[in-house]
């Protein structure tokens, strides 16, 4: 049976258990809780400062209003940046590489800050279909633009991280099955492929971090647009 590259984002099996499961509840179990005492652990300590830095800077250009949404926009950063980061170790698998679990993730964030819109200013978020100052003749078409602009949002959502994170994966997979082949050939040439795979591993590592933060960052830039 010949193998393909994009083999690895099929969900494996071990003892009759799809390992997807397991990448879900995984940064359940690795996430520390908090301590009746007065002290907390730095591990804890660490990600406390991490959340309140992360929710100051992303809640700071927002309404009072919408501040209510920062509990779940630091969960939802805090699950995709888990899950990104837990495909890259071996025997695992990146659910966010699928588009169903990302689309799934998109469309209800989005669908609720236009909701939100419409419920306490529709004039203001029907505004945006129509910039200020438009010629009488451009109006029907620039309000079909915005519209359709406005139902493709969900969908860059889940291609962006879907993209970004299959790319990587997929080149990673590429340059490892190159330094596996060329050791036995070429051991110099292997050694170079070999540090340029775990360089490419630190840029992954980033990118699983910036790609959960530029998903949540959008969707607050949203949700800005509508309170």
């Amino acid at each position: 049976m010949i193998l393909s590259f994009f083999d690895q984002f099929i969900s494996p099996m071990f003892l009759g258990i799809p390992l997807m499961a397991m990448a879900i509840l995984m940064p359940c179990l690795i996430m520390p809780v908090p301590t009746t005492r007065w002290m907390n652990n730095r591990l804890l300590t660490l990600q406390n400062w991490f959340i309140a830095l992360f929710s100051k800077q992303l809640m700071m250009p927002l309404n009072i209003s919408a501040h209510k949404w920062t509990l779940m926009f630091t969960s939802l950063m805090i699950m995709l940046m888990s899950l990104n980061m837990l495909g890259l170790l071996p025997y695992t698998f990146t659910p966010t590489t699928q588009l169903s679990l990302n689309m799934a993730l998109a469309v209800p964030f989005w669908l609720a800050t236009v909701i939100i819109g419409m419920r306490n200013q529709p004039t203001h978020s029907l505004g945006h279909l129509l910039p200020e100052g438009t010629p009488i003749l451009l109006i029907p078409v620039l309000i079909i633009i915005e519209t359709i602009s406005l139902f493709i949002r969900p969908v860059a959502l889940g291609v962006r991280l879907t993209a970004n994170l299959t790319a990587g994966h997929l080149l990673i997979q590429l340059i490892a099955t190159a330094a596996f082949v060329l050791t036995p050939l070429m051991p110099a040439v292997a050694m170079l492929t070999t540090i340029l795979l775990f360089l490419l591993t630190l840029l992954e590592v980033a990118v699983a971090m910036i790609q959960a933060y530029v998903f949540v960052l959008l969707l607050s830039l949203y949700l800005q647009e509508n309170v």
